[in-house]
Order: structure tokens, then C-alpha cells, then sequence
């Protein structure tokens, strides 16, 4: 069946394809989408690396493997010391940003924050940081609307958000899996807030866990209704859930399949029409699915992931380095090239940021 992409796929036709398309129905589908919007056969990558702060946080999801509880004496906090040294090492390396996130520490200060972006801002790097959940967590804590501490942290050097902490945008699977996090029209809240104080945003979805199809597509609906309004988002990346070490572990919930992933992005790509990328998880479904998927929808291959814990601590430790990467996205037939956070090309601009050092391995 050969899609008409100038008509919006609607929540009825994306339940029966996901019921009953095959992967080739689908694969077929998304990549005529993707080809629409990508036609130079151009595949992006960025070079930055993931710094968590601390991994102290009260809201003890029941997904995740990396935190802490506050009383924890094995939880961290970095000191500025060890923060310069992540991101001389990134910068060396060929970086341009730093995606920053940390658990929701019961104890830290706005001003705290401020300090951390001004500190990160003198070394002459984008920060891509702060998920909506630890927005909503500031903003509780320091007594401030949402919209008033987003404009602090832009003038203290935020540059962009990450799509983090979303999950699933459904208020009964966030009840189930992250009672304490913030609901779904927070996270969305957060995110049309920034974009319109001009913060360009990503968005995520981690599924397979307790959710169900119609959940999925609730997320996905809300989303395309919110790109629609602001058009804020750059980019949307999907994975699945790594359920190792994690309170959600059970031999009755079987882990989620390549097969299903490729499925679900190529579903994704299809339905968020307004995104102009999809990025794929090589860090939870490896190299070689990674390669695939550049044929189910997606049209980025992420991160270098200079360094990551979360995904790690539920047992998964993919590494790839920009060399492979590029290297994988040549072998598929696709062009790899270098951007920044908002999918421009890096050129030789973007090494005249302060302190950018320009490597080997980072030049196009």
C-alpha cells in the first residue's frame, strides 16, 4: 500500500498498521518519508557527551538503575574540578556540546544551577541540558513558575533541552512506572514554555515497559500537537526500555525485540510528520540495528556518546566513536556529515567558539 504523504496519518490508521502492517509495509512507508525530507541521502551525527551531575534524586523511578537515594553514601555530586576536566576531554576530542542532566537532588539550590550553566559557559560549549522534570523540580523547590526559571537558566547559558524524562506521556503509565515525576502536561508544559522563549527542544519516547499501543500513540498525538503550535522540536528519538537491574525486571515482561523496535520507529517516522528527524539508539539496540534502521525512518545516528551511565547501569554498554560511526552510516550508503544541536552542518564557524579545538577527528 503506497502512502500519500501530503495526507496526515490519523490515530485509526496508525493503530491498524501497528496491529497488522508487516515490517516491509512499514520500513517501505517510513523510508519514502524520510527520502521527502532528506533527499541529499545525508546522514547527521553530533560529537558531545553525556555529563550527570549527580545521580542523587528523590524520584526513585522505578526504570531506572543509575540513581540514588539521598541517605545513599555511594551518590555523587561533581565537583567543578572533575566537571572542567569532562569537558576539556570532549572538547579535545571534537565535541561541541554537553548534554547535562542529573537526578532530581533534593538539596540544590537554583542558584546552584546558575552557577554550574556559567561555570560550563566559560569553556566555551553548547549546553544541552535539563530535562522537564528537573525544571519542574526547580521550580518547585525554589518557589518560581516554570517560565521564570527557564529565563534565569538562559541567562545563566542554557542553550537548548533535552527531550529526557518523557517516558510515556500518559498520566497512567507515569503513575505506574514514575509516580514522582513530573505528569504529562508538565513535561509538554515545560517544552511549549521554551519554545517560546526560543529554546530549540528534543523529544524522546522509551517504551515496551507497562504502556500499551494506544499509549504510544497518545504520546506520539501529543507530541505532533505541540510541534504543530511551536514547532520548537529538532528532533525525536525513540528506545526501548532496558529493563536489567532496573525495579520493572521481571521474567514474565519480555524484553523488547530489534524486530519491534524498527517497527516502532518506522511507526514514528510515519506518524510525526512535523519532525523533520529521527534519530536512532545505537546505544540501546547496538551498531548493526543502528545501521538498519537508517532504512526504517530515522535520519540521525545520535551521539557520539563520549561518555553515558544510565543506559549502562540497566547492563547495556554499546560504545561507538565518531570514526565508527561514520564508518557505519558509509557502509549503509548514506552520507555522514557533522552537525550542531540544530542540525546545522559544522563548518569551520563553529571552530572559532571559544576554546573549540579543532581535532582529525572532527573535521568533514
Amino acid at each position: 500500500m503506497k502512502q500519500n504523504l501530503d495526507i496526515r496519518l490519523g490515530d485509526q490508521e496508525f493503530l491498524e498498521l501497528a496491529a497488522s502492517a508487516d515490517l516491509y509495509e512499514l520500513g517501505f512507508r517510513a523510508d519514502e518519508m524520510r527520502r521527502r525530507k532528506h533527499p541529499d541521502n545525508t546522514v547527521t551525527y553530533v560529537i558531545d557527551r553525556n555529563i550527570n551531575y549527580t545521580d542523587i534524586c528523590i524520584s526513585a523511578c522505578k526504570f531506572c538503575a543509575f540513581f540514588k537515594t539521598p541517605e545513599d553514601p555511594a551518590g555523587i555530586l561533581l565537583s567543578r574540578n572533575e566537571l572542567e576536566k569532562k569537558i576539556e576531554e570532549t572538547k579535545e576530542l571534537g565535541g561541541t556540546q554537553i548534554l547535562l542532566q542529573g537526578g532530581l537532588h533534593p538539596e540544590l539550590t537554583l542558584e546552584y544551577y546558575e552557577e554550574l550553566l556559567r561555570f560550563i559557559k566559560q569553556r566555551g560549549i553548547h549546553i544541552h541540558g535539563f530535562s522537564p522534570p528537573e525544571i519542574c523540580h526547580f521550580a518547585a523547590l525554589s518557589g518560581l513558575t516554570v517560565k521564570t526559571v527557564l529565563q534565569r537558566l538562559i541567562a545563566s547559558g542554557l542553550d537548548s533541552i533535552p527531550g529526557g524524562g518523557a517516558e510515556i506521556l500518559s498520566d497512567r503509565v507515569r503513575q505506574t512506572i514514575a509516580p514522582r515525576k513530573c505528569s504529562a502536561d508538565e513535561w509538554l508544559g515545560v517544552m511549549e514554555e521554551a519554545h517560546l522563549l526560543g529554546l530549540r527542544t528534543t523529544a524522546t519516547m522509551m517504551y515496551g515497559h507497562v504502556e500499551s499501543m494506544a499509549e504510544r500513540l497518545e504520546h506520539l498525538r501529543r507530541l505532533r500537537d505541540l510541534q504543530d503550535r511551536t514547532g520548537g522540536f529538532t528532533a525525536f528519538i525513540p528506545w526501548s526500555f532496558q529493563p536489567d537491574n532496573t525495579a520493572l525486571s521481571r521474567k514474565d515482561r519480555p524484553r523488547s525485540t530489534s524486530f519491534e523496535y524498527l517497527r516502532m520507529l518506522a511507526l514514528c517516522r510515519i506518524y510525526l510528520d512535523n519532525f523533520d528527524n529521527i534519530q536512532v539508539s545505537w546505544v540501546t539496540q547496538g551498531p548493526k540495528v543502528a545501521q538498519m534502521a537508517l532504512f526504517f525512518g530515522a535520519n540521525d545516528f545520535g551521539s557520539t556518546m563520549i561518555e553515558e551511565n544510565v543506559v549502562a547501569a540497566a547492563g547495556v554498554s554499546f560504545r561507538l566513536s565518531e570514526k565508527e560511526i561514520r564508518r557505519l552510516v558509509s557502509e549503509a550508503g548514506f552520507i555522514p556529515q557533522q552537525r550542531l544541536m540544530d542540525y546545522s552542518q559544522v563548518s569551520s564557524s563553529c571552530f572559532k567558539l571559544p576554546g573549540y579545538k579543532k581535532t582529525k577527528s572532527s573535521s568533514i
